[in-house]
């Protein structure tokens, strides 16, 4: 009787696969030539480059080795030309016991975060792993409606309409919400949340199965973004993400005396306005 396979294994060898057909001979410095009948790099090139036998390279793809020392990870990782933060991802597929992680328990949000958002004067949220919106502040619903406490930001992002014209530039963060939400989840298929939402976008977002199957991680970290508001206007912002027990406090601000900043001024009068009933 053949042993049950193992999924982390499983995992790691998807992910060595998934980023060795987006290296092209070129980048690792292998001359033209030939009929090449998979995209990116052969399983033998990859181990020729990283010093690694082909039978043993294919043993980790395959699921058959789960224990790729240190040395092999670095060398690897230099072949699929991985960012810190994907080597990162990958060191922790290749993790020894990560797969007895406990069971996690309900996000909740603390009270003193919930006065913390109610204190801010910017559109301001709490964000759990997956991506679920569990708190947010008036500016941040009057910012957008998709921040309402029970949304989903990759859901929304990605199936809401509203939010393709919203996003100046829809492409960018999608591919950057999809691979942030990988790191977020890392491999924790237990999860199941994780894997609810997964299923539902595979079944529902072609662009999602396309960068789902890319397996980009990115970090979860702040950045800038350009969007353009139904009310008032084009938006000019930056966008912070600090972690508070165990979960992302989100911020957007714009620069001090910008006119983003004066239309972020109108829209909080404006709701303002709204919720008093002026």
């Amino acid at each position: 009787m053949s042993e049950p396979r193992d999924p982390a294994a499983d995992r790691l060898g998807a992910y060595l696969q998934a980023r060795r057909a987006l290296v092209t001979p070129a980048q690792a410095g292998i001359p033209p030539g030939g009929v090449r009948r998979v995209p990116g790099l052969r399983r033998e090139e990859v181990a020729m480059l990283a010093g690694v036998s082909t039978d043993y390279y294919l043993r980790l793809e395959r699921g058959r080795d789960t224990h790729p020392s240190a040395q092999v990870l670095d060398a690897l990782a230099r072949v699929l030309l991985l960012d810190d933060v994907e080597q990162e991802h990958l060191r922790h597929l290749a993790e020894p016991g990560r797969r007895r992680r406990p069971k996690r328990s309900a996000e909740r949000v603390p009270a003193r975060l919930h006065h913390l958002l109610a204190s801010v004067g910017v559109p301001a949220f709490i964000e759990g792993r997956a991506f679920d919106v569990l708190a947010a502040n008036e500016l941040a619903t009057a910012f957008s409606p998709r921040l309402r406490v029970g949304e989903n930001r990759l859901r929304s992002l990605l199936l809401d309409p509203e939010e393709r014209a919203f996003h100046r530039d829809w492409e960018r963060a999608v591919a950057g919400f999809v691979g942030a939400f990988r790191r977020s989840v890392a491999d924790d298929v237990q999860d199941q949340r994780v894997v609810e939402l997964v299923g539902e976008l595979s079944l529902a977002s072609g662009r999602f199965r396309q960068l789902w199957a890319r397996q980009d991680v990115r970090a979860l970290e702040g950045g800038s973004l350009v969007v353009d508001h139904p009310v008032v206007g084009e938006l000019h912002l930056h966008r912070e993400k600090l972690p508070v027990d165990g979960l992302l406090l989100v911020l957007y601000h714009a620069e001090t005396g910008s006119e983003s900043a004066e239309r972020l001024a109108l829209l909080a009068s404006l709701a303002h306005g709204t919720r008093s009933g002026a």
